[in-house]
Formats: C-alpha cells, sequence, structure tokens
C-alpha cells in the first residue's frame, strides 16, 4: 500500500475514533480528563534513519519488537532509558549496553524499570510528515542543553537540572521513567502533577492573560481553553529546558480522550530562536491504576556529593 495512503488511513482512524467516543463529564459539563495517566511508551520522538518514509509498521513487525525486546530486557541486564529502548530492539542487539550516558559503570538492572508500550508508529513526532524535527536554525547550532549540559564537575550548577532535583522540564518527553501524571479539573483552573520531582502546572482558564514576559519561571506560564472536547495549554514565559530550545519557546498542548484508556497529548513546539518552523508530536498517554508516589529526589541521595567529590579526589592525583 502506498505509504501517504497508509498515513491517511491512519489519520482518518484517529479522527474517526476521537468523533466516535463522548468522554464521561466533570459537574460543569466538560470532559472529564481526570486521573493517572502514563507515558510508558516504547515509541522514539524521531523517526530513526533506518526506517525513513515509513510512518507506520506491520502488526508482525510490532509483534517481532515486542519479541526482541522481552529478550534483551529481561533479567539483570542494564535498564535503557528514553529512545534507546526502541533504537536497542530495531538493531537487534545481542546486549544492550548504554552508550550515552553511566557508560563507564553501566545502569541499574532492566527489571527495575516498567514494562514499554509497543504500537506500529515509527515516531511521536506528526508533523513535519517525515517524523523528523525541522532543520536547526544557525544560531542555535552550538546550544547545549539546559536540562543535560556538557558534564563538568566544577559546582552543582555545571550538573544538569534533573539531577539536582530541580526539574525534568515542560514538556517532559522522558517515557517509562516515573513517567506518571494526574490531572486534576476545577470550572476555573487544571492542575497538570508530574510525579518526577513532584511539578504541578496550574492552567487557568479564564481567559486571563499571560503574565508579564520579563516573568518566567521553568514550567512557564500556562494558559488553557476548551476547543470542543480538548482542552487546550498554552505556555509561554518558559526558562526552557526541553532539547536546545530558547527562551522564546512557547509550547501548544492539546489533551483529548479518545477511549477511556487513552488520552492523547499532542504538543506543538514553536521556537523561532531554535528551528526553521513549528512542530507538533503525540503521546499516547495510558489510564493507570497505579498510585503518584512521592519523588523522593533528595532523600539520602548522596549522588552529587559523590560526584563532586570524586572530581576533586581525580583533582588532587
Amino acid at each position: 500500500m502506498h505509504l501517504q495512503y497508509r498515513v491517511l488511513l491512519l489519520a482518518i482512524a484517529l479522527v474517526s475514533t476521537a468523533q466516535a467516543y463522548t468522554p464521561p463529564r466533570t459537574a460543569d459539563g466538560k470532559p472529564d480528563l481526570q486521573g493517572i495517566w502514563a507515558n510508558n511508551t516504547a515509541t522514539p520522538l524521531e523517526r530513526p534513519a533506518m526506517l525513513q518514509g515509513r510512518a507506520l509498521l506491520t502488526e508482525q513487525e510490532v509483534a517481532a519488537l515486542k519479541e526482541r525486546y522481552a529478550q534483551i530486557f529481561a533479567g539483570d541486564g542494564d535498564a535503557a532509558f528514553g529512545d534507546a529502548i526502541f533504537e536497542a530492539v530495531l538493531l537487534d542487539v545481542q546486549k544492550y549496553q548504554p552508550t550515552t550516558f553511566d557508560v563507564p559503570t553501566g545502569n541499574y538492572n532492566a527489571f527495575w524499570l516498567v514494562e514499554r508500550d509497543f504500537d506500529n508508529r515509527t515516531s511521536l513526532i506528526t508533523d513535519p510528515p517525515d517524523g523528523r524535527m525541522p532543520p536547526v536554525l544557525p544560531e542555535a547550532s552550538g546550544r547545549t542543553m539546559r536540562a543535560y549540559p556538557t558534564q563538568t564537575a566544577e559546582g552543582p550548577e555545571a550538573r544538569g537540572l534533573s539531577e539536582r532535583c530541580i526539574t525534568f522540564g515542560v514538556p517532559d518527553v522522558l517515557a517509562g521513567y516515573n513517567s506518571y501524571y494526574q490531572i486534576v479539573q476545577s470550572p476555573g483552573a487544571v492542575v497538570l502533577y508530574s510525579e518526577k520531582i513532584h511539578d504541578a502546572r496550574i492552567v487557568l482558564l479564564d481567559g486571563r492573560p499571560h503574565a508579564p514576559a520579563a516573568t518566567s519561571s521553568w514550567l512557564g506560564d500556562s494558559r488553557g481553553h476548551w476547543d470542543g472536547d480538548t482542552l487546550v495549554v498554552e505556555t509561554t514565559n518558559l526558562r526552557s529546558s526541553f532539547l536546545i530550545a530558547s527562551d522564546a519557546l512557547r509550547l501548544t498542548e492539546r489533551f483529548t480522550r479518545v477511549d477511556p484508556n487513552t488520552l492523547h497529548y499532542a504538543i506543538t513546539v514553536d521556537d523561532p530562536h531554535t528551528w526553521s518552523r513549528p512542530w507538533t508530536f503525540m503521546i499516547p498517554l495510558k489510564r493507570s491504576d497505579e498510585h503518584i508516589y512521592e519523588y523522593a529526589c533528595h532523600e539520602g541521595n548522596v549522588g552529587l556529593s559523590g560526584i563532586l567529590s570524586g572530581a576533586r579526589a581525580e583533582e588532587a592525583n
């Protein structure tokens, strides 16, 4: 089947599913998005080069990926995070070894992590159609990620934001690692609560304007409205920690409940100082009966002091 035709059929199916399902309502008549939702998808943010031109996998290919996943990440092997899961399974590695962090020591064991969900999509990115981020502008080409800067040990400020237990940022795309979110609604506001570092965003729905541009924060300034059964959240004033985005980043998030157990979370990224055009990706959040637990990031955590004291010991040698 021609690729464009398959993509069209998928789009029609998604729209039909969303239109066919009528979500339950809150007391004020709005779609009820409340509950705990998990992002455990294995689909990578960007489409891998070896799958160029393929938006969808066949059911047989998905079944094969699941089988490889069970083999590679069963038992005492190193844990893998983010897109590394899909990459390892796609390449059918015999033994996973971390290549981006914890390379000398390895990660903790894979059995500590939740099982990941596979579907037939080859990228979370839905626009551009090639499943890849748009070109990076020249002014951003040498920029490092604020959340994960070049790792030195000159002082705590040289370490990443999540390592210092500050934030995982907005949007948080890391799947399979305490990636549970709770949504709480009231007539005038929605709270988006993350298990990781207990970040909570209050999205006001009363139509008030955004805060002055000079006022910024790690989670930004969020305002929301309803577009039919979709909650639309526009966030500005970010001290951006998302990839290499600048502080000019503007996010438009769309939350649509498409069936009793699935919430489509679509994010449009618009940063005129980083990418050549806006781009969009969609994470299918799954309803969970699990609880949100305290993310006691600093409780008994001697990792940061160990990193810094280890660096001082190396300098003394």
